[in-house]
């Protein structure tokens, strides 16, 4: 796997931590060797900046998904091993706003964070929470790949 993690904030982040269970979710959703996924850590600021030029929202939020490609959750594409790697795209957290959630909701930090991670991962590969259905698939695989790294979804 190969996650590129870029930190362009200020918060203390456990990037090798974030790193080793981005690599994680990919292994354990089946995605090969060769699957690439970029991990950003931004400011309030910027993130609210993605926020209303992509989404056309207002403000900062947690975290954001934007994937290469429309995928399936539990399908993982067909891949050249030969080929060019696996892009299937990039998710951007803001870790301030990550940190003031965490408290709101009584939970740790870096376990908040982990759950950002997971969650923005699990966007990119076709998991989402429009629906009651879909909601309760993704929250189990999130709680599921949570628990391998020791953290409690809350």
């Amino acid at each position: 796997m190969s996650v590129f993690l870029a930190d362009e904030q200020g918060e203390p982040v456990d990037l090798i931590q974030l790193r080793r269970l981005a690599e994680l979710v990919l292994s354990e959703e089946g995605y090969p060797d060769e699957t690439e996924v970029t991990v950003l850590l931004v400011t309030d600021d910027e993130m609210a900046s993605y926020n209303e030029r992509f989404l056309e929202r207002t403000g900062p939020t947690d975290v954001l998904a934007f994937p290469v490609e429309e995928l399936m959750p539990g399908v993982v594409p067909d891949h050249d091993h030969n080929g060019p790697p696996l892009a299937i795209g990039d998710v951007i957290v803001a870790p301030a706003y990550v940190g003031r959630q965490a408290t709101e909701h009584d939970n740790g930090f870096a376990d908040e964070m982990a759950l950002m991670v997971a969650h923005g991962i699990l966007h990119l590969l076709g998991y989402d929470h429009i629906d009651d259905d879909d909601a309760e698939l993704m929250e189990r695989r999130e709680t599921e790949l949570l628990a391998l790294v020791g953290v409690d979804r809350p």
